[in-house]
């Protein structure tokens, strides 16, 4: 499974269950959405280091990587230093 169909499975698996409008764009804010919260994102962190094996320092705790899924992708991508390949804008 490539990073961005885990990530969005990962969100609609945990956090989009009992919402009735599945709709979610990679662009869309997970946050101005309410899709997550502080506590989310500490899943979502979790979610992160776990399967991508890589470690999310406090400083990167930001909207620029992580208030996306295209912004999640990118992140990952920069972490693990691999090329732009699952980058495709909804």
């Amino acid at each position: 499974m490539d990073i961005r169909a885990s990530i969005r499975g990962f969100i609609y698996d945990n956090f989009m269950l009992a919402r009735s409008n599945h709709e979610l764009l990679d662009s869309d804010s997970l946050f101005d959405k309410g899709v997550i919260d502080s506590t989310g994102v500490l899943e979502l962190v979790g979610f992160i280091e776990e399967n991508f094996k890589i470690a999310v320092a406090d400083e990167e705790l930001t909207p620029d990587n992580l208030d996306t899924i295209n912004n999640l992708v990118e992140y990952i991508q920069r972490k693990k230093g691999a090329p732009y390949a699952n980058t495709a804008i909804s």
